[in-house]
């Protein structure tokens, strides 16, 4: 069997598995087809492809397109798009609106933050005032300034940090499935 003719028998097979791969993978499909190709001729592998045996063939063809979709997977789980103007707004004078309503936004966050943390129960709201200062303190510091253990602080951390939680969420309106707001 010629390289051409090789070539033509496989690729059907290569790109139906490639199709069947890519979403899982997170690629284009022909982008992980030419990437099986490229891997399957730089290892000689194409030569084995060529034994006889349509069955073994196929079988090789499989086992080189899932290795390289596994290698897109976790190449696509490390990278970061980078987007050099997301940022940056288009028009100079609607940057300056969205840095004030950026800002007015945080603030009115941070307000409706510590007005949920005064609200909280028992030792909640003095640890998480520290927790939240700007002064980062260490847990032994914490731990000193409140009274209580270093080693009673992440289990009440815990606790506050589900009570907040529960607070906030109702405090929000969530929609339901339906998309209907409550």
């Amino acid at each position: 069997m010629t390289p051409n003719d090789l070539l033509t028998s496989l690729r059907p097979l290569l790109a139906a598995e490639c199709a069947a791969e890519a979403p899982a993978a997170g690629v284009d499909a022909a982008d992980l087809e030419q990437a099986v190709w490229v891997r399957l001729l730089s290892e000689g592998a194409a030569a084995a492809c060529a034994a006889p045996g349509e069955r073994d063939r196929g079988r090789r063809l499989r086992a080189a397109v899932r290795a390289e979709a596994r290698a897109a997977r976790r190449h696509t789980r490390r990278e970061v798009p980078y987007d050099p103007v997301a940022d940056e707004p288009a028009d100079p004078a609607a940057a300056s609106e969205s840095g004030v309503e950026r800002a007015v936004l945080a603030a009115e966050s941070g307000r409706e933050l510590r007005a949920a943390v005064r609200r909280l129960p028992g030792r909640c709201p003095g640890l998480m005032r520290a927790l939240l200062s700007a002064g980062d303190p260490t847990y032994r510091e914490i731990a000193g300034e409140l009274g209580i253990s270093q080693g009673s602080l992440g289990p009440i951390r815990s606790r506050c940090l589900g009570c907040l939680r529960r607070m906030l969420t109702a405090a929000i309106a969530l929609p339901d499935p339906g998309g209907k707001e409550r």
